[in-house]
Formats: structure tokens, C-alpha cells, sequence
């Protein structure tokens, strides 16, 4: 595909809702909860460094962007799990309110979606399809589920019918592997299904996260369904990266996943690269002292979330080394800082680093997980026939939510 000097479009209609800049937080297992989405929101309205005219934690407008939920399964949800429940908790400055949800049976998914509306759950719904790990995909979920092709017509029929005036979208992959491409024919049947828009991973169920996103696949479903937007997915690590990807693509927004992780300001530089004039600004580079107080803020977020600092701080550890990728914290350090419990001992160790340190080179580019798996894990006979529905019924469903 040839790129193009088109400026991107810089609004992006989901259903009535207007997504502007055309950014979406991508839905990560243990990740983008309500804290997470809240630094996010934060750094999007200019406010994450704190040094905007409101504090940290007003939300103002609810965020410059769309900001969903960890996924949700269907089955998990409809029981009323006492974690899924905490899981689609929104407070009153997110709007819209996004829940992206899991499922495998249609009825199943029709439930959840009724119950969404019913009780007035959330105003926007994604449908996952484009998970790739083994406990999804060998139940015929996640990016393993569009080769079946009337499963995927009859889950996207239940839940728009389900749905009523709510938006539903879906985010897939290609296909689940090189040999089983699956893309171009979801996108059609989600047009004819009435979904409101489709964003794709530009990687194979079989790439997991390894190897490099195809964004000439993202421009071959924007042409095959120009009816709705199309959203791109895949090694955006920075506010130039996703300009270029629409600019190339001819995208209609960007959807980021792992290029936030322990740097959740992203989305301030994306919000900056979409507004109007000759060049975009610099991205943020902060030094460590700005980086710690991040820290700092967003393990506090997760105490009172969980109501529980012990737990909050717990949680907040698995982002630490994303947090500190590149600095000069050393790895005895950054161990202590990941077995601390409270508050106050993340305070002391954060004291102890070098925070006059400049932002590193090192910090920049791909972070998270970047293997690939090469073998997708599905049902016995999954690929025997695209159009029936082998090994697919009710107890296939996940009963626990957040990936």
C-alpha cells in the first residue's frame, strides 16, 4: 500500500459518540482497570503531571480519547462474579463508559449485552476476538473464533440485537495462523451484522505478539468495508507511530496496547499529535522524579480502588520494571521495588533512586511481551470446517474475567 500525505482525521464516530482524538486504550488483562484508565484519561486532558487547573483524579471531561475495560466474559458477568462486578465499575467522570466482553456462545453473549443495557452498565460495547492466549483460544475464543463463520454471524447478531441504541464493535486479528486468514470475510459479516466499527491486530492468532504488525492488512479492511471505521492495531510505541499508520493505512483511528505500559502520558502525545498545526509537538520526555511520582500515583489509585493499600500496592508491581525500562535503577533495586506491600515502603525505595535522570533512549520503542507462539491451541477438529460449530456450546465459556 502506498502512503499518502493525507492528515488523518482527528474525530472518530462510535455509534453517537464522538472519539476525538481517534485513539483507543486497548483492553489488557490486569491492566487497564479503573486506575490505570483514570492515569490514562488524566494524561489525554493535559492534567497527568499535575500542573493543569484541575487535580489529578477530577477526570474533567472524561478523557480525550475511548478508554475500555479489561475484557469481561460473558458467562462471568451474566453469574454476577463478585471480580467481574469490580471489573466494570466506572466512575461518574468516564464517558463513555466502554466494556469490552469475551464470549463463545451466542445466547450466552445476548444475555450479557441485555443485562448491559437493562441496568445501564456501560454505553459503548467491544466484542474480543482477537485474544490469542491458549486458555481462550482452545475453548474456540478470542482469535481462534472468526474462522467459524456462522458462530461469529450468530454471537454478532444476538448481541447487536441485544444491544439496541448501544454501539457494538468488535476487535479481531487476521487470521489464526498464515494458513487460516480470517479477516476480510469477519469484516464483511460484522457490516452485515450491523457492528458500528471493526478494529484489527495486524498479527496472526500463530504471531501472538512476535514479529511485526502488517499494516498493509489494516488498508485491505478499510477498502473492503468502507461502510464503517476501521481501527488499526499494532507497534504503535509513540504519537508518531500512530500518525503514520493512519496516514499510511487510511485507518480511521488507532487502537494502543502495550506501547502505554508504565508510560500512560502516551496518551497526552497523542492528543497533541491530533490537534491542528504544522507539526506535532515532542513527545513527553520525563525525568525519573516526574516518572516516580506516576508511580506513586498510580499504585495509590489501585489501594483505594481494591480498598485494601497491601493489595493496591501488590497489584501496582508488575508495572514497575515498565515503569523504570532504561533508567539507572539497577537490578537489585528494581527487585526490592517489586516485592514491596505499602505505601510508605514504595515512598523510601523511590527515594533512594538517582531522580535527576534525564529521560533514556533506552525507554523508547517496544515494551511488553514481543514473542510469538507459532502453535495455537483449539479445540480437537477446529479447523475441519469454517461453517459448523464443533466443540463450541455454553460450558466452553470462561467463568472468570480479565484475560
Amino acid at each position: 500500500m502506498t502512503q499518502t500525505s493525507q492528515t488523518p482525521r482527528t474525530q472518530l464516530r462510535i455509534g453517537p459518540h464522538t472519539v476525538q482524538p481517534p485513539v483507543v486504550l486497548a483492553p489488557m488483562a490486569g491492566i487497564t482497570n479503573a486506575p490505570f484508565r483514570t492515569l490514562c484519561r488524566e494524561f489525554a486532558d493535559g492534567v497527568g503531571w499535575g500542573d493543569g487547573s484541575r487535580p489529578p483524579g477530577d477526570g474533567g471531561s472524561g478523557g480525550r480519547g475511548l478508554f475500555v475495560s479489561e475484557m469481561i466474559t460473558t458467562r462471568a458477568l451474566v453469574e454476577r462474579d463478585a471480580k467481574t462486578m469490580r471489573l466494570i465499575h466506572f466512575d461518574g467522570t468516564e464517558k463513555p463508559r466502554s466494556i469490552q466482553l469475551y464470549g463463545v456462545d451466542p445466547v450466552t453473549v445476548g444475555k450479557a449485552v441485555r443485562m448491559i443495557v437493562d441496568e445501564d452498565l456501560a454505553d459503548h460495547i467491544d466484542l474480543n476476538f482477537g485474544c490469542p492466549v491458549p486458555k481462550v483460544t482452545r475453548k474456540g475464543g478470542g482469535s481462534a473464533l472468526p474462522y467459524k463463520r456462522h458462530l461469529l454471524r450468530s454471537i454478532l447478531r444476538e448481541a447487536v440485537t441485544a444491544a439496541g441504541p448501544l454501539p457494538v464493535t468488535m476487535k479481531m486479528r487476521k487470521g489464526i495462523d498464515d494458513d487460516h486468514i480470517t479477516y476480510l470475510d469477519a469484516g464483511r459479516i460484522a457490516v452485515e451484522e450491523g457492528v458500528t466499527a471493526i478494529a484489527l491486530h495486524g498479527r496472526t492468532a500463530a504471531q501472538h505478539y512476535g514479529g511485526t504488525a502488517d499494516w498493509d492488512a489494516i488498508a485491505r479492511l478499510k477498502e473492503a468495508v468502507p461502510e464503517i471505521p476501521v481501527l488499526g492495531n499494532g507497534d504503535i510505541w509513540s504519537a508518531a507511530d500512530a500518525v503514520r499508520m493512519m496516514r499510511r493505512t487510511g485507518c480511521d483511528g488507532v487502537v494502543v496496547g502495550r506501547g502505554c505500559l508504565g508510560r500512560p502520558w502516551l496518551f497526552g502525545d497523542l492528543a497533541a499529535a491530533f490537534e491542528p498545526g504544522p507539526e506535532p509537538p515532542a513527545p513527553a520526555r520525563p525525568t525519573l522524579k516526574e516518572v516516580a511520582a506516576v508511580m506513586r500515583r498510580h499504585a495509590e489509585l489501585l489501594a483505594e480502588w481494591l480498598e485494601d493499600e497491601e493489595r493496591g500496592v501488590i497489584d501496582f508491581r508488575k508495572h514497575v520494571a515498565w515503569y523504570t525500562k532504561g533508567f539507572s535503577v539497577g537490578s537489585e533495586m528494581r527487585k526490592r521495588l517489586a516485592v514491596t506491600s505499602s505505601l510508605a515502603e514504595l515512598d523510601a525505595l523511590l527515594a533512594e533512586l538517582d531522580l535527576d535522570q534525564e529521560w533514556p533512549p533506552g525507554a523508547d520503542g517496544p515494551r511488553g511481551r514481543t514473542s510469538g507462539r507459532n502453535r495455537v491451541v483449539l479445540p480437537d477438529g477446529w479447523l475441519d470446517d469454517p461453517y459448523d460449530r464443533a466443540g463450541v456450546c455454553a460450558d466452553a465459556e470462561l467463568d472468570t474475567s480479565g484475560g
